[in-house]
């Protein structure tokens, strides 16, 4: 039964391979400089069950939460006297997003962003603004608008610590490489999310009700954190100094502050939130899920001005970009109730309510009330799961298991005889790491959506995911050559790992469209600078020049009146 399936694989894969790729690429040529070239390699996951990114109340469950990674990296063509004969190919930008997904929010974690500094190769006339702003703000807004659901909120949120390099050992070496500090990398994020907030340029399938970005640096004041909001003109009060941690939670606002805060991996926050996790294990009070040290969230922000990422002369910025849907989720929403994390492991199958709540097939007729949703999930106690089920199926009646006997007796392994015959070595010809029942699973559930439009051009798995971002992380940057070799086997290693025709589709080609005009500064709002070279001290007029001048050429200032030896008069003697 297994032969017929992978052809259906292949069938699955080409179909939607022609679909997202053109719509990825139409964006990012659209707002790229006119008549530039580029290379986009877009690789990511499936939607995984992961651990939730919230800590659960007391005596509730966590959210079923799932994870896809999405990994995009862009090159560029080096010109042809840089290598002699040849142009080759040199990766020049890269970003990577997780997007964590559960019933009733997505959330779009952007983990890293980092550059090589070869961008200068494409020979943009001056004044050009950079395109990786462009590239960033743009893959943000299709991830967003293919993983829209209706009516659940979606929610960007990243930190801005500025460090040499993330994701290019080496780059920090090339003299190209501009690296900006901690006060411009808050800048440079907050520009480029910016135009997320106006709807105005969103499209048609992506109208939000609402749209806000939060901007939080631990350690300054409202004042000083305003500085760092872009400015527009007319002023879009779009933007609010502060966090919305207890607004985009679906708890009360009575719950401890450890169940706001999110648990990303790499985070500040994450960090210090398992140090103070300690003090509820080793306390009485562990059911309450209460800090010693910290009892608000207000308090919490306060204590992360003095943590190693945000103190010793380094700021750190939170920022969240939040879409609210028009219409809100109801707090008692009828979802399917967590259970165990048997489940895990059947991921692949299409969803069956009737099975998921231990029920035979089409008797779902459980009322869906507060007692059996999600938001209740801490009282409704695990039903047997179906792989018990099948499992219980297939063992005996219990007449025919008090007949066997408890312990049977092992049966003899059969001793192998004659020639030893040896086996050719089989050549691996294509690669296994995904299957392709992971490729079949549904699309739309009630946790998350997985649109082929929103997809990568390949696809793997989580252990092919990793596999091929710490190989980026192993190569060097260091100078050009350097950087093309490492460039090009990081191509060649993600292609090997292709499932099917994904290999054709790894790495398409774009042309910019976008007519950039260039940003010319007037010479009156600058400061002018001369060197020191061109300045001339001015040249003492000679005496007989003074006195051969005329009335008008002399100088008006008044002369110094003397007095004399008859004006001045002595102080009488007492």
């Amino acid at each position: 039964m297994a032969a017929p399936e992978r052809p259906i694989a292949k069938i699955s894969i080409a179909s939607h391979i022609s679909t997202p790729t053109p719509t990825l690429l139409q964006r990012l040529a659209t707002v790229l400089p006119k008549d530039t070239y580029f290379n986009i390699y877009h690789v990511s996951t499936p939607p995984t069950r992961t651990s939730a990114i919230y800590s659960a109340p007391p005596n509730t469950r966590p959210d079923r939460t799932y994870c896809e990674n999405h990994f995009l990296a862009a090159s560029i063509n080096t010109p042809a006297k840089a290598h002699g004969a040849e142009s080759k190919e040199v990766l020049v930008y890269a970003i990577e997003v997780m997007i964590y997904s559960t019933a009733y929010d997505s959330t779009f974690f952007v983990s890293k962003a980092d550059s090589t500094g070869y961008m200068h190769h494409l020979a943009l006339q001056k004044g050009t603004p950079s395109p990786l702003r462009d590239i960033s703000a743009t893959f943000l807004q299709h991830l967003i608008d293919q993983h829209q659901r209706p009516n659940i909120r979606s929610v960007i949120s990243l930190f801005a610590r500025a460090q040499d390099q993330y994701l290019f050992p080496g780059s920090v070496e090339y003299s190209g490489k501009h690296v900006l500090d901690d006060r411009g990398l808050v800048r440079w994020w907050c520009r480029v999310l910016d135009p997320l907030i106006d709807q105005s340029k969103a499209s048609v399938s992506s109208k939000w009700d609402k749209v806000k970005g939060y901007l939080t640096i631990p350690g300054l004041d409202s004042h000083e954190t305003l500085s760092y909001i872009p400015k527009t003109n007319p002023p879009k009060y779009s933007w609010t100094i502060g966090h919305p941690l207890q607004e985009i939670s679906r708890h009360p606002d009575d719950v401890p502050p450890r169940c706001l805060i999110p648990h990303y991996p790499d985070d500040p926050k994450a960090r210090y939130l398992n140090e103070l996790d300690d003090e509820i294990t080793k306390g009485n009070d562990a059911n309450s899920g209460q800090w010693k040290s910290v009892r608000t969230i207000d308090q919490f922000w306060d204590m992360m001005a003095f943590r190693q990422e945000c103190s010793a002369g380094r700021m750190v910025g939170f920022i969240w970009i939040v879409f609210t849907p028009e219409i809100q989720p109801e707090p008692a929403r009828a979802v399917i109730p967590d259970t165990q994390s048997t489940f895990m492991s059947n991921d692949s199958q299409p969803w069956d309510e009737s099975v998921l709540l231990g029920l035979p097939n089409g008797s779902s007729s459980l009322p869906m009330t507060p007692a059996t949703s999600f938001n209740a999930s801490s009282q409704v106690q695990p039903l047997s799961s179906p792989l018990k089920a099948n499992d219980d199926d297939n063992e005996p009646p219990a007449s025919q298991q008090s007949v066997q006997s408890p312990n049977p007796r092992p049966s003899k392994r059969k001793k192998l005889t004659g020639p030893i015959n040896s086996r050719q070595p089989r050549i691996k010809t294509e690669n296994t790491s995904i299957k392709s029942e992971t490729l079949l699973r549904p699309e739309s559930t009630p946790y998350y959506l997985w649109k082929p439009e929103g997809r990568g051009q390949v696809i793997v798995d989580e252990s092919g995911y990793k596999r091929v971002t710490e190989l980026l992380l192993r190569l060097d940057f260091a100078n050009l050559e350097l950087a093309t070799s490492s460039s090009g086997r990081w191509i060649n290693e993600v292609r090997s790992n292709a499932f099917g025709s994904m290999a054709e589709a790894w790495g398409q080609n774009i042309i910019g469209t976008k007519a950039v005009e260039r940003v010319h500064v007037a010479g009156a709002a600058g400061v002018n600078s001369l060197n020191m070279g061109l300045v001339r001290k001015k040249r003492k007029a000679a005496p007989d020049e003074l006195r051969t001048s005329s009335p008008a050429q002399q100088d008006t200032t008044p002369a110094v009146n003397i007095l004399g030896a008859s004006m001045i008069r002595k102080k009488a003697k007492s």
